[in-house]
Parts: C-alpha cells; structure tokens; sequence
C-alpha cells in the first residue's frame, strides 16, 4: 500500500507560518493517508464516495474491485450498467463510471495527460466530465496525484477542521481564502492534518459551529457540501 508521501520540510514551512497548526503537527505526528496511483481506480473510487458515509465508502469499493477485478477501463466498459450498479451504488453513479471508462477505452479521455497540467486545468479538465465537479477532481489530485497544494473549499471536514483549529464558528470564503495562501504551497499537507482533528477526539479541541448528530466519525475526508456534480 501506498501513502500520500511528504515529509519534515512541508511540516516545518507549516509549523513556522502557523502556531496553531504547528501544535496540531506535533501532537498528531506522522499521517500515513492511503493513495491510489492509477487514475482511473482513483477516479471510480472518489465517485462511489460522493455524497455517502466514509464507513459506506469502503464498503462498497472493496466490494467493487472484487466483483470487476480487474478494475480497468476495458472491463467495466463491457460490463452492464445494471451489473456496475450492483456493487451498491446509484444507478447515476453505475451510469457516470461506465461513460468515464468507454471515454478511456475510446481514447477521448487521457487520463495520464492529467500529469502534464497544474491543478486548475486538472480540475477544469475534470470538471468537463459528466459526473464530476470540483470536489471530486480534488480528492483525485489529492489521493492519487498527490499534489502538495489542494484545500477544499468543498470538502466539510476541512471547514470543521478549521473551525475547530481556529475557533471559528463558520468559515467564510475570506477566511478559508487565506488560510489557503497561508498554506500555499503545501495546503494539502495542511488538509491531512485538518481531516484528522475533524474526525479524531484530540483534548481540547471542539466544534464552535452548531453541531449535528453524525454517526460517521471518520477521519477521512468529508463529503461536498454542495449537491448535484461534486
């Protein structure tokens, strides 16, 4: 298994640009986030985990890299859309991963040009697939390309993180704006360690936010926020 890979130097450009986050390195340590290197196992794993549960999440992709082993393009572009649906997703989902992967098979969709570009024109690229929306093409930069500079505006626990970092009740687009710049270059560093004090039972920290009852306390990354393509 693979992990996103960093190491003290994007620790310590953090630690010296921010207190708070500094005293949140050092008590959490080393994060060891899993990654999955080829593109498209990535892409049809971020859009199985749209909108559901992180414990729901992993349920279903190890079902689906059983039922479609291999997990390619060519496999699941073969397969019925009623039979991709059956791993437990919507048939929206099932619809969305088997046009990705016959755009891969067809050639119209290179992923591995994906490489080549920064991360605005991967996420513009993205974004111009059906059933993919910024969040998404974030946690693929994230979890399989392993770009050093994505904090999602999109992604809740990164808002929760930063409220409960910075004792904020809402994070508003100013503050995340520059909390980013803050970051920036290693804001992806940065959003490991925000996803771990959102989802883990650090002493004293809290939410200041309103809170909701959630049975996911997952420390992974949150679903969007916003509906329709994520």
């Amino acid at each position: 298994m693979m992990f996103f890979a960093y190491s003290e130097k994007e620790t310590n450009y953090l630690k010296a640009k921010d207190s708070a986050l500094a005293k949140l390195i050092e008590e959490v340590g080393l994060i060891q986030r899993p990654v999955i290197p080829d593109l498209f196992m990535a892409l049809v794993h971020a859009i199985i985990g749209q909108q559901i549960s992180t414990k729901a999440h992993t349920t279903i992709w190890e079902r689906a890299l059983v039922m479609f082993a291999p997990l390619t393009p060519a496999n699941l572009a073969e397969l019925p859309v009623t039979t991709v649906q059956a791993c437990g997703i919507s048939m929206r989902k099932a619809v969305y991963i088997q046009e990705i992967a016959a755009h891969v098979v067809a050639g119209s969709l290179d992923l591995e040009a994906l490489h080549k570009l920064d991360d605005q024109d991967v996420c513009k690229r993205l974004c111009q697939i059906r059933g993919i929306g910024t969040w998404t093409a974030e946690m693929l930069m994230t979890f399989s390309m392993q770009r050093m500079d994505i904090l999602s505006w999109g992604d809740l626990a990164i808002q929760r993180g930063l409220r409960m970092l910075y004792r904020h009740r809402a994070i508003t687009p100013a503050l995340f704006a520059r909390y980013k710049k803050r970051y920036s270059p290693y804001s992806t560093v940065a959003s490991l360690y925000l996803w771990a004090l959102a989802g883990g039972t650090y002493e004293g920290y809290t939410d200041p936010a309103p809170q909701k009852k959630s049975s996911d306390k997952s420390k992974g990354p949150g679903r969007s926020n916003k509906g329709g393509k994520i």
